[in-house]
């Protein structure tokens, strides 16, 4: 993160207070050469900046409700895209970060 913009870096850190905040016992990690954090031995939540945007991985897939509100952030893979020249939409992140971690603990009970 020490290699982006000043204005790049607050959005980054943003969004891991964000999920720090939703999900405490969530750890901090690199994965893929990408800010990542892991909740019961799994990585869930990935998120890194681009020159337009901030993409976030991977893409929610059972929260039907969550899936429609973020419809303006899916792409082809339901991976998300929030542009840098909007402002970031915090507690839907925060939502999502909620989504992924209980979609993959569900995935490791089942396992």
């Amino acid at each position: 993160m020490e290699s982006l913009s000043p204005e790049i870096q607050a959005l980054m850190l943003a969004i891991q207070q964000v999920v720090e905040t939703w999900l405490p016992e969530s750890t901090r990690c690199i994965s893929y050469q990408m800010p990542a954090f892991r909740g019961n031995k799994r990585l869930f939540f990935y998120f890194a900046a681009f020159k337009q945007h901030i993409g976030i991985y991977p893409p929610v897939t059972q929260d039907l409700g969550l899936i429609k509100a973020l419809q303006a952030y899916r792409g082809k893979k339901g991976n998300l895209s929030f542009p840098l020249n909007q402002p970031l939409p915090l507690v839907l992140i925060g939502q999502v970060a909620m989504a992924l971690h209980d979609e993959y603990a569900a995935a490791t009970r089942k396992t």
